[in-house]
């Protein structure tokens, strides 16, 4: 117990971002390198400095400068860190049950920074993540893009756009999901005609304040949640929509067209049967595979070919952790599985990396392993493959947030369900234990 309350006050006495971008330049030496952005490097290098890559390549051509901090990583393998497109970490909740569509819920009013999923997080090589509201509404909130970051609050984690914003998208779903008792859609066709009519009004008030132009008068009474669907509609907040059945991915489809928003398809368990709509649509997906059984009825056509079929009809493919549902610590692990069910290798490591950060309009800052992005990359004992390899380092922005052979990252990488819970040695009812 003592132990466990030690690690719940360093949770929180981390360091703010203020003291990110390390004066000093790194360099790691001698490892293989999966830029990403080109062919691997067997004996290369990387320099960073200020949270920046400031040169990749092979070990002979890259000059580390006097008084670099030189990291021999030889034998061992370096990479991007990986993306996950969807996440529910954070202990978060979203919209509630007085409405379906709840555009006007953001996800980030309600997380906690210290909750322990985050420092699984980083165990499992991850250094960006959407953090989502649930999938039980037709629309439920605000997502939110965040970095890996030490934080003791929220703002220290977003990723912000060049005008200052939080940068984030909006979560949809259909399905089953959302279908219940009223003020709940019933069927599937109400489910969609919802959304209709609320994209509709937003048309309306994306009109109306339009034509108003800056008149107080004119201008119709302020709608927060209509101004989050008015972000949808010009393109800046993109959907990211729950759908599994492929009538319900035809629908969605059919509503980006007909509204003119940008969308990802999340989980689409059954893209294979239209893969080739999903390719002519342009639309990307993240796509999750779950190797035990049970789950939802409407998931039974998931298929771990899934990948694979979309790759090969020029879908643009990521996979997403949907955490708790997979373990971000075996994030890794799911790109494998797609490996073994015939997605390129190459195609599959941009599902972890490039491809999640196009997903999030973060590809210019991550992603790749170039000069002048984010120095957020991992460290590997081995290839990213092998079921033997484990994670050793993750670094966000030039700092290490994760060292496996730190004892209390070690706990975090290897424990069970409660391994790290901060909570614990304030429940005054539960029998205290080791974990």
């Amino acid at each position: 117990m003592h132990r466990l309350c030690l690690v719940a006050l360093v949770a929180v006495a981390v360091p703010t971002t203020t003291t990110f971008g390390q004066e000093v330049p790194h360099a790691i030496i001698g490892a293989r390198i999966i830029p990403v952005a080109g062919p691997e490097i067997e004996d290369g290098a990387m320099l960073v400095h200020h949270g920046k890559i400031l040169a990749v390549g092979e070990r002979d051509r890259i000059s580390v400068p006097d008084g670099a901090i030189r990291i021999d990583a030889t034998g061992k393998t370096l990479m991007p860190g990986l993306i996950c497109t969807h996440s529910h970490v954070g202990g978060i909740g979203g919209a509630d049950s007085s409405h379906p569509i709840q555009p006007d819920a953001r996800i980030f009013d309600s997380i906690n920074v210290h909750n322990p999923g985050f420092r699984r997080v980083v165990a499992g090589g991850i250094t960006t993540i959407n953090i989502m509201p649930g999938s039980g509404h037709l629309l439920s909130g605000q997502t939110i893009y965040v970095k890996m970051r030490p934080a003791n609050t929220i703002e220290d984690k977003f990723i912000l756009n060049s005008a200052g914003k939080p940068m984030g998208g909006i979560k949809m779903a259909n399905g089953t999901n959302s279908r219940r008792k009223a003020p709940f859609p019933g069927t599937r066709a109400k489910s969609a005609s919802l959304i209709r009519e609320r994209y509709i009004k937003a048309q309306e008030y994306k009109r109306k304040t339009a034509q108003a132009d800056g008149d107080p008068k004119k201008i119709p009474a302020r709608d927060i949640g209509l101004d989050a669907l008015v972000e949808v509609l010009n393109g800046t907040r993109i959907v990211h929509h729950h759908t599994h059945r492929h009538d319900d991915i035809m629908t969605v489809i059919r509503l980006a067209r007909e509204f003119g928003f940008r969308v990802v398809l999340h989980h689409v368990s059954e893209a294979w049967k239209v893969a080739s709509e999903i390719a002519q649509a342009d639309v990307p997906c993240s796509v999750i595979l779950v190797d035990s059984p049970g789950g939802k009825l409407e998931a039974r056509g998931l298929y771990f070919e899934t990948g694979a079929i979309l790759e090969k009809a020029g879908v643009k493919v990521a996979f997403h952790t949907d955490d708790w549902i997979t373990d971000s610590r075996l994030f890794s692990r799911m790109a494998a599985l797609g490996v073994r069910a015939g997605m390129s290798r190459e195609g599959a490591i941009k599902s972890l990396t490039i491809h999640g950060a196009e997903m999030l309009d973060l590809g210019d800052r991550i992603g790749t392993l170039e000069t002048g992005k984010d120095a957020d990359f991992i460290i590997l004992s081995g290839d990213l493959f092998s079921v033997y390899t484990k994670v050793l380092e993750t670094w966000v922005e030039g700092e290490r947030v994760f060292d496996r052979t730190n004892p209390d990252d070690y706990l975090y990488a290897v424990g069970g369900f409660g391994a790290g819970k901060d909570q614990i040695p304030y429940l005054c009812c539960v029998r205290h234990q080791e974990n």
